[in-house]
């Protein structure tokens, strides 16, 4: 079977990640259906959404009339049944491998015979995904970065049985917004996490076993390395409690002792300290402390 190009795109989850995939579709020319199971979040995402392409239109990176078009591509919803016309769905939603599965299966019974089913994974098996549903053929990881409109790539993982239709039709989705491709093994952390995350990883036991303060130690890798922020800023920035969950994937998915993740990280994750989004992470953001909007991450 061959696909023809995504017309009706879905997203499931309106966070960060969810909400910038929305954009970049509708203002790509798809027809776009948003969802979240909160109908607050979800207008929140819709309002948030309307308001960054308008900026767009403001500051002239896009025409009135593709702003417009944009706008009125995108659609919210709270049922899942609605994505029974969607040519690719890519859930965007937390990284948990039990429930993101749950929702394939349930995306599985409600979409076409012919449509994709797209992962945002950064670490998560595709092929273990792929098994819940009676399409692997079918199932597929597509990775953004963070912000999904800003950032240049997107990282595209092949399970064990993904088809060469199904991987076409995905990079093609990905070069129609604009993006830059890198394709990986379906190995756990991929190829950006594999190598970001136990750098983030590494600068905790740098702060834990006091080798130097935060502030030097993201300096350090800021100026000594021309990164945009240091990794405990972007630590903060991912949410510390998604970098754990990343490690431990990692640590589950390569056996290595190297993937450990440091008793710090993890005793701020149970303080409740999981970054910008909680207002305290390692930073306290409660006091002004300016980071790049700029990522390259999760």
């Amino acid at each position: 079977m061959r696909y023809v190009c995504s017309r009706c795109i879905g997203v499931v989850g309106c966070g960060q990640m969810g909400s910038g995939i929305a954009q970049l579709a509708a203002v790509n020319g798809c027809e776009v259906w948003l969802h979240d199971a909160d109908s607050m979040v979800l207008s929140k995402a819709r309002e948030s959404i309307s308001s960054r392409i308008e900026n767009l239109v403001l500051k002239g990176n896009l025409t009135k009339e593709k702003g417009t078009e944009a706008i009125r591509n995108l659609r919210c919803t709270s049922n899942l049944e609605d994505f029974h016309s969607a040519d690719m769905v890519i859930e965007a939603i937390m990284e948990s491998e039990d429930v993101k599965k749950k929702l394939f299966v349930q995306l599985d019974n409600i979409v076409k015979s012919s449509s994709i089913l797209a992962s945002n994974t950064s670490s998560i098996s595709i092929t273990r995904l792929a098994s819940v549903t009676s399409r692997p053929s079918q199932v597929i990881g597509m990775h953004f970065m963070n912000p999904p409109p800003v950032m240049k790539l997107v990282e595209i993982i092949r399970g064990a049985s993904t088809s060469d239709d199904t991987f076409n039709a995905t990079k093609s989705l990905a070069e129609r917004f604009g993006k830059k491709i890198v394709c990986s093994q379906d190995f756990s952390g991929f190829i950006v996490n594999r190598v970001l995350m136990p750098m983030i990883n590494e600068a905790f036991y740098a702060l834990y076993t006091g080798v130097a303060t935060k502030e030097d130690i993201d300096a350090g890798m800021k100026l000594g390395t021309n990164h945009p922020m240091g990794p405990l800023e972007l630590a903060d920035h991912i949410g510390l409690d998604v970098c754990l969950s990343i490690m431990k994937v990692l640590h589950a998915g390569l056996g290595d002792s190297k993937y450990l993740p440091c008793p710090l990280l993890v005793q701020y994750v149970d303080a409740g300290r999981l970054g910008r989004k909680k207002g305290v992470g390692v930073y306290n953001y409660s006091i002004v402390h300016c980071v790049p909007f700029f990522c390259y991450c999760v």
